[in-house]
């Protein structure tokens, strides 16, 4: 890619300030409180200057998604260098996700969004196809370490579809007990006698695995351990910051 233009360069800026700006407001105010009004008003340009960037707030919203996909996918991509045997590097991204999801609630609040017909069906096809190349270098992340298993003998499968569905299962519990917990609607401890839902998801991504004869099977190999080393190897500056806060 060539240098940018000074305009070019302008133009970059001035977005990457409307969508922090827009990031804050979601913060302190939520979804509703994200106005094209507000974030004009916060930045001192016109409101006519935020619709050069994004004709609407969905708009908005889908960038901000945006940089929530690139954080998760450079989080898995880290995750994935881990020392260890494919199934323990899929633990790795596991952890990122936890990272991400207790480190940058917000991200997660706007990934929440952006998956509803009421907000996709107002976002333009660029910004669509924008969202689901992020997201599909996530899903590689996690299929790759899958062919990387069958590869080095640690899972068999003839379907070419299993990489996508391990991918799909391990993405739809994620993200469904994450949604679940941060809804705060129902009381997993009261209700499901479930005191820590992250342990309870790690337990599950790994019933799932095991399904599928990935080895080494959970019942012979500790990953809760595998879990403490990328924690100490690969985001020592994340565990960090989410023990202090």
């Amino acid at each position: 890619m060539g240098t940018l233009t000074r305009k070019q360069r302008e133009i970059a800026e001035r977005e990457d300030l409307i969508l922090s700006v827009a990031r804050q407001l979601m913060v302190d105010q939520g979804y509703l409180g994200l106005t094209m009004d507000k974030v004009a008003a916060e930045i001192e340009y016109s409101k006519g200057t935020i619709y050069q960037h994004f004709s609407c707030k969905e708009e908005i919203l889908a960038g901000l998604a945006y940089e929530s996909a690139e954080l998760r996918r450079e989080l898995f991509e880290r995750a994935a260098t881990f020392r260890g045997r494919p199934r323990e590097r899929l633990a790795g991204v596991g952890v990122a996700d936890h990272l991400l999801v207790n480190l940058y609630p917000q991200h997660f609040a706007i990934e929440r969004l952006i998956h509803t017909h009421s907000i996709r069906d107002k976002l333009s096809e660029k910004r669509l196809a924008q969202l689901e190349a992020c997201n599909e270098g996530c899903k590689n992340v996690i299929t790759g370490l899958v062919r990387d298993g069958a590869a080095q003998g640690d899972i068999e499968y003839d379907d070419p579809q299993t990489p996508a569905l391990i991918a799909f299962g391990l993405w739809s519990m994620a993200f469904g007990a994450n949604l679940i917990a941060a809804a705060g609607s129902v009381d997993l401890e009261e209700k499901l006698g479930i005191a820590d839902h992250s342990e309870v998801l790690f337990q599950n991504y790994h019933r799932l695995l095991d399904g599928y004869g990935w080895q080494p099977l959970s019942t012979e190999w500790d990953y809760h351990a595998t879990v403490q080393r990328v924690q100490e190897e690969v985001f020592p500056d994340e565990v960090r910051r989410l023990s202090a806060s």
